[in-house]
């Protein structure tokens, strides 16, 4: 028996989820580093700052951050990942 490949597949995620990894990769300045900061805070009001980590590429050129938020559903996620990929200095959301 097949399934209809038109049906929406369940979730793999349960909702919340606590420590939903997003990492971001984007030009090391200051400005997009704000700019990631406060749209993270937007849309996962309750970020833990203290668990950021940021990690430069080889040749300083890029700098990874990683966040663990509460994830409350897809729409949060959508928003988040669409926000952060419109930034022209963001480069990759996980």
């Amino acid at each position: 028996m097949s399934q209809d490949p038109n049906q929406q597949q369940p979730s793999k995620i349960e909702f919340p989820c606590e420590d939903y990894m997003v990492k971001v990769v984007r030009d090391a300045d200051d400005q997009v580093h704000e700019f990631v900061l406060e749209v993270m805070r937007r849309h996962a009001p309750d970020l833990d700052e203290e668990r950021v980590t940021l990690r430069d590429s080889r040749n300083g050129r890029f700098t990874s951050m990683t966040f663990y938020i509460v994830a409350t559903g897809e729409p949060q996620l959508r928003a988040l990942f669409e926000e952060l990929k419109a930034h022209p200095s963001v480069h990759m959301v996980m």
